[in-house]
């Protein structure tokens, strides 16, 4: 059992080691979008997607290390740490269960900066296209209806494509 215990102890802090990467990249995408770094943002935005794979990758490690301690340990199906914790040794424990929860912890906080920066982005293109708007009225988005129907409001005004008459 030790060598299982420690695959999936060392696969915890990998994926630890990777939320904390993706927080400090959310963290200077807030910085870029504050400093009206474009450049660097849209840079930003790949990190971004290559640390979310990274994360994907280091969470299926984990959660195979998981299923081969669990096999090791005889107990069947285990739904999570909640059940797998107690037929640990008890030295090991406290490591295991601080680690799922400094796991979920910064997963939360992760969420959160996530979303916080989705809403940054958001309005930043919405005072971009506001921007645009006043340069070439009628240049909105184009929505349409449930059939399919472009509003009469967010089609050019009359006249706007034959050029100033």
């Amino acid at each position: 059992m030790n060598e299982p215990l420690q695959n999936l102890i060392e696969a915890l802090r990998e994926e630890l080691k990777h939320y904390g990467e993706m927080l400090a990249l959310l963290d200077q995408q807030q910085q870029w979008v504050a400093l009206r770094q474009g450049r660097e943002l849209l840079k930003s935005v790949t990190e971004v997607d290559d640390q979310a794979e990274a994360i994907r990758v280091a969470r299926h490690e984990r959660e195979q290390r998981f299923r081969d301690l669990a096999r090791t340990l005889m107990l069947g199906k285990v739904d999570g740490f909640q059940q797998l914790i107690p037929s640990l040794p008890s030295e090991c424990r406290p490591l295991v269960q601080a680690l799922v929860e400094e796991n979920n912890q910064l997963l939360q906080r992760i969420q959160k900066r996530a979303r916080q920066n989705y809403l940054l982005l958001s309005r930043s293109l919405e005072l971009m296209q506001r921007f645009i708007n006043t340069l070439i009225p009628g240049s909105g988005p184009t929505t349409h209806s449930e059939l399919g129907l472009v509003p009469a409001s967010a089609l050019p005004a009359k006249g706007f494509n034959e050029g100033i008459g």
